[in-house]
Formats: structure tokens, sequence, C-alpha cells
């Protein structure tokens, strides 16, 4: 199985995210990209957090499922909001996190790249063509690449995690 990718794409819309999932999906059709998972963020300005909805079409094999991303934009949105008072949960969950290549440096610079006004796409991937995947996504609005590769034992690390395999 070839090595997955997670990228995060950036949109400096609201709605950029949900029309570049579409994108990703005929990508995925063209055999161009092989979509493992996938889920949007979607943060409408004035909301006090984000949107957030796995890709329903991504259920094959190899999906991480939504405890995966319940955990991580939980971490990412939604922990912040809930102040100092868990702070030990959450070092054990970003510490789990960080077993499979998800670092507090990315999880920061996600955080701080996506806000109210934005939207993201988060795509588990392999056998990606990144400058084809950009330039398709590039024919509706640029997006911003923030990504972390993970190796084959930390993609294993993050289904032991998750309970999915």
């Amino acid at each position: 199985m070839a090595q997955a990718t997670l990228t995060v794409w950036k949109f400096k819309s609201a709605e950029g995210a949900e029309t570049a999932s579409t994108t990703i999906q005929q990508l995925a059709r063209e055999n161009l990209i092989t979509v493992r998972d996938a889920a949007t963020v979607r943060w409408d300005e004035g909301a006090k957090k984000p949107k957030t909805k796995q890709l329903n079409s991504t259920t094959g094999a190899g999906a991480l499922g939504g405890s995966f991303w319940g955990m991580l934009f939980g971490l990412l949105f939604f922990v912040p909001l809930l102040g100092a008072a868990i702070g030990a949960a959450t070092g054990a969950l970003s510490g789990a996190l960080t077993d499979v290549g998800i670092d507090d440096g990315f999880i920061n610079r996600v955080r701080d790249e996506i806000t109210p006004g934005t939207s993201a796409l988060f795509l588990m991937s392999s056998d990606a063509v990144i400058d084809k995947v950009r330039d398709a996504l590039a024919g509706q609005e640029t997006p911003e690449l923030i990504f972390t590769n993970l190796s084959t034992e930390q993609e294993t690390a993050l289904r032991e995690v998750f309970g999915e395999e």
C-alpha cells in the first residue's frame, strides 16, 4: 500500500473547501489520487466555531472514521475554547497524534490559519500527484497547502490509536 499523506488545503472563503471536495472526488474518479478519507471545515463569518463534516463517499478501505476527525478537530478548534481546565487530557490526546506524525507545530499552524470566513479540506490520500491536485483546486480559488507526510508506520499507528483497522 502506498504511503499516506495528510494534506490540509485552506481556502479564503467559507465555501471553498466544499467546492474543493467535489473536485477531489472527480480527481479520484480519474485515478489521479486515491482518497482514503477526507473531511471539511467551514467557518462562517460571525460563527463562534466551525462546522466540520466527514465526507461520506470515503467509507471504503482505509477510511479513518469519525473518531480520528473528531479528535483532530476537537484539538484544533474546540479544546482551545474550553481553557486550561482540561489541559492534561489534551496533552494525552495530542501525544497520541504526535506518535502518528501530527505534531504541535502542525496543530498550531492549522489552528492559526483556519479562522472565521475561511474553510479547509483535510485529505488523507495516497498516490496523489500534488501538482495536479493543486492545479485542479486553483481553478476555483487559490488554496494554501499545509501538509504532513505520514510514514506507513505512522499510518498503522494512527489506525491502532483509533481502533479502526
